[in-house]
């Protein structure tokens, strides 16, 4: 199952010695070879040939390893017989110091105990798949009059209707921007549905027909229910065939407006559609498990469809042993990766798995229903798996030429802020202004490759508040941001995967705000707030519901996060400085229409500056030389309404 077994071999009494070799080379010294033989044959003597699982541990009584057998006895004695062992194992007895066992009934059961133990106990000698991560679903809520659509991830304990899982987060959020698009369901929670005057942003830009204000009544807004529910069941194009029939109703009757909403509608099912370029009519709920090896790494998709439907795929790269076949991999993944989670009835491979009749089995017990696994050959099944090879062939080739070092460090970002995978795109805002002046707000984003200086923005603070009122900034700044995106990215290409904001939990707080308003609730945002005294290493990690988050002052994911807001800083002064020097050059006679440069430099002769003719009067104006009576009143005009 793990790809590191050594055969069910009979028990002897004879112990190999030869020269080993260890991980770096060196050989291990023979007596500590000798000692972890002699604990493995200690346990032998009363290990009974029952199907179970056993766990080999080291001095510390740390896993090393976890294994499952039909036969106990007969598999934990190969272990003795270390000259026919891989150099990593024999490594391993060397280290092994006790074993335990546990019996089961079935090989069934000890295939899914081992699973449930590996990824528990992460022992290093096995294969593993680090995915402690639930997948999401799609939720239609069923305790309210005008039910909402949501993201929903964890137990299902709450009443309504459940589709999924999907792959990943960003899955779902296709999916549900899709069916606000197409079907106008309200995203909001109960109690900002209560609390509603008006209607959000959502439905000025037609993605929520705002229940919440009686834009639209219960049965009408039940019938979208209908229609969205069909849509996730994989009846999408019957959804489509009855508004098209709708659109062409209203069209003749004359109710084009009407007709129109409903065009819109049939366009945005069409481009998810379209998105959904892996595709098979008839699949039904089926995954496609592809692997692509090279250089000793792995890298595996597995792409999810439901109802027909293609509901996004995900990579995950398993840490083994470089010598590992592909078979064995593929078999230790299976088991792990649908450990807690059901399996669909039908998956396609790329590779066939070690033991996949016994796997198959197992995931079945584990669904409660038949699972076939299998391997197609021709036809378009084995297109799917072709395709899912492909990005698995990419992925690979991507992570292996970023930079070590930026990875390790993105990695410790989503370790140290417990996000779901490690971050892509991070943006990071920052303001700029002297007493509210000139200001500035800035994005900076980085990523696997470092800084993308191509994807910086400023904004000039036009909004209405206070001067020198950060907070007002802030949103306003988030505000143009993620609503552009929603308007021009609703497929989330070029979402960020962390925001990070220059600031503490009051901007952090600006900031979460915006977001919910805007319907956005999967985006992770985290404020940085400087230290006491503002001593660098000292700063503190602001997130919602969370408390304060610090990390030790030589963390280098610390020193990574200081150079990125860092750089928002220095981008923010940088856009602030070049929006003051420019003003700096800016007379306030620009600003007056009609006058060119000849009638400029006449009237700064005449009165020594811009200032003083914007307090000159009327008469006055009139005496400058090339200034006529009703160029002089434009002027008095302009500087009097300004006042």
């Amino acid at each position: 199952m793990n790809g590191n077994s050594a055969g069910e071999n009979e028990v002897s009494d004879e112990v190999e010695t030869p020269d080993l070799l260890d991980l770096d080379g060196t050989p291990p010294e023979t007596g500590t070879l000798a000692r972890g033989v002699a604990a493995i044959r200690a346990v032998l003597k009363t290990m009974p040939p029952n199907p179970g699982v056993y766990r080999m541990l080291d001095r510390k009584g740390d896993a090393l390893y976890i294994g499952k057998a039909s036969n106990l006895k007969n598999r934990v004695a190969s272990y003795t017989h270390v000259a026919r062992l891989p150099h990593r194992l024999q490594r391993m007895v060397a280290e092994t110091h006790s074993l335990e066992i546990v019996i089961t009934h079935t090989e069934v059961e000890a295939l899914l105990l081992e699973c449930n133990l590996i990824k528990r106990m992460l022992p290093r000698y096995n294969v593993l798949l680090r995915d402690d991560k639930s997948f999401p679903y799609i939720q239609l809520t069923g305790d309210h009059a005008f039910p909402q659509l949501t993201k929903h991830r964890g137990a299902r304990g709450d009443a309504g209707d459940y589709f999924g899982p999907f792959a990943s987060a960003g899955a779902v959020n296709r999916t549900l921007i899709a069916l606000q698009r197409a079907f106008l369901l309200r995203s909001c929670s109960d109690s900002t549905f209560a609390s509603r005057t008006r209607p959000c942003l959502l439905y000025q830009i037609k993605r929520c027909s705002a229940p919440c204000v009686g834009r639209i009544d219960a049965e009408g807004y039940a019938r979208l229910m209908t229609e969205a529910r069909d849509f996730l069941s994989g009846r999408s194009h019957e959804v489509q065939g009855r508004l098209a029939t709708r659109m062409q109703e209203l069209a003749d009757r004359r109710e084009y407006e009407s007709a129109g909403t409903v065009r819109d509608r049939i366009r945005a099912l069409t481009q998810v559609q379209g998105r959904q370029d892996v595709n098979l009519d008839g699949l039904g709920d089926a995954d496609v498990v592809a692997m692509h090896q090279a250089g000793g790494n792995t890298s595996i998709q597995v792409f999810f469809f439901r109802g027909g439907q293609n509901w996004g795929n995900r990579a995950y790269f398993p840490s083994h042993a470089r010598h590992l076949e592909a078979a064995e991999v593929m078999g230790a993944f299976l088991g792990q990766f649908y450990e807690n989670k059901p399996s669909p009835p039908l998956i396609l491979l790329s590779h066939e798995p070690v033991e996949a009749d016994l796997i198959a089995r197992a995931l079945g017990a584990n669904a409660g229903r038949k699972v076939e696994l299998l391997r197609p050959t021709r036809g378009d099944k084995k297109k799917l798996v072709e395709a899912a090879l492909f990005n698995a062939r990419e992925a690979l080739g991507r992570r292996l030429a970023e930079s070590s070092a930026q990875r390790k460090l993105l990695e410790g970002v989503a370790l140290a802020f417990g996000l779901e995978s490690t971050p892509q795109r991070i943006e990071v805002y920052d303001n700029s202004h002297i007493q509210g002046s000139h200001a500035v707000g800035a994005m900076i984003v980085a990523g696997p490759e470092g800084f993308i200086k191509n994807a910086y923005r400023k904004y000039t603070i036009r909004g209405p508040g206070a001067p020198g009122d950060d907070y007002a900034m802030m949103r306003e700044v988030l505000s143009r941001r993620f609503a552009r995106a929603l308007k021009e990215n609703p497929d989330r290409s070029n979402w960020p995967d962390l925001v990070l904001i220059d600031g503490g939990a009051g901007q952090l707080s600006a900031g979460c705000q915006v977001l919910a308003d805007l319907g956005v609730s999967d985006v992770i945002t985290v404020a940085v707030a400087k230290g006491p005294d503002r001593d660098a290493g000292r700063e503190r990690f602001f997130r919602p519901h969370q408390p304060p988050l610090s990390l030790e002052p030589k963390d280098p994911v610390l020193y990574f996060l200081q150079r990125l807001r860092d750089e928002a800083h220095r981008f923010a002064i940088g856009a602030h400085r070049a929006k003051r020097n420019k003003a700096i050059g800016v007379s306030l006679l620009d600003e007056v229409a009609g006058i060119g440069a000849a009638r400029k430099k006449a009237l700064l002769h005449h009165f020594g500056s811009a200032r003083a003719v914007a307090a000159a009067g009327l008469t006055d104006l009139e005496r400058v030389e090339g200034i006529s009576r009703i160029v002089a009143k434009k002027i008095y005009d302009h500087f009097h309404a300004e006042g």
